[in-house]
């Protein structure tokens, strides 16, 4: 982490993962854990507990996000939330383009491209995923691929707007799997996220760009993970649903 030039970052990634009661006493047990922290502090939960959540959160120094958002202010969309739907909802972060989505709902660069966008313009932080897959690692293809996927998720988005993005390097192969990428690999991930956006904004502006890693962070490797010097924190899944596991990784970004 470099904190001199950018803000360092835990999220949490709820998923699909508790009720509103559940979330309420999650957060009501995280706050005091995490009260101290000396990096931002998020929780992005399902739509169903984000009332709950935010209303947990309140007075505390945990900011509610959610897990999606869609491009288009209103219509036909079964199932999709609007921006303008959060924003009176209470949310100031979220989560686009997760592999999750891209794999089993059909997202695509596009379609994380537009959602971008429609946060970006209601006033949101974007934390936009990318990630390669165990067959195009093995192929060579990850810096190829982090580079395009992040000037995709980017594209049309202006200097200024880019103040409001977190990229998360989540590679697909250690999401929900155990496996979790070395910290020499999630530094390197990082840094080709961080060389995309450099290519388009310039290296002075690409190190001011928080670049998250995700995939598996824990209590146990958050220490090594975040000693590196391109990762500027965490989108942790698994581990945030436990508040003490939760804590020791916030505490690790604190430091």
């Amino acid at each position: 982490m470099k904190k001199d030039l950018r803000r360092a970052v835990i999220a949490g990634n709820w998923k699909m993962n508790k009720t509103p009661s559940e979330a309420k006493a999650l957060i009501e047990e995280m706050k005091p854990l995490v009260a101290d922290a000396k990096c931002d502090v998020v929780l992005c939960v399902p739509f169903i507990d984000i009332p709950a959540a935010v209303e947990a959160a309140k007075g505390s120094n945990i900011k509610i996000g959610a897990e999606n958002i869609h491009f288009k202010a209103s219509g036909a969309y079964t199932g999709e939330v609007s921006a303008d739907m959060l924003k009176e909802a209470g949310v100031e972060y979220v989560v686009i383009g997760h592999s999750e989505r891209r794999q089993y709902f059909g997202e695509t660069d596009q379609t994380v491209n537009l959602r971008t966008l429609a946060a970006l313009n209601a006033g949101f932080k974007a934390i936009v995923c990318v990630g390669e897959t165990l067959e195009q690692r093995e192929l060579g293809y990850t810096e190829t691929l982090l580079k395009y996927q992040t000037k995709m998720a980017l594209t049309n988005v202006t200097a200024e707007q880019l103040k409001n993005v977190i990229i998360a390097y989540e590679p697909v192969w250690a999401i929900g799997t155990g496996v979790t990428a070395t910290a020499d690999q999630a530094d390197e991930g990082n840094g080709f996220v961080r060389a995309a956006i450099a290519e388009s904004y310039g290296a002075d502006v690409a190190e001011t760009v928080t670049v998250q890693y995700g995939g598996s962070m824990n209590a146990k490797n958050a220490d090594e993970l975040l000693s590196k010097v391109n990762v500027d924190g965490g989108l942790i899944g698994g581990a945030s649903l436990k508040a003490e596991d939760f804590a020791i990784i916030v505490k690790a970004a604190s430091k």
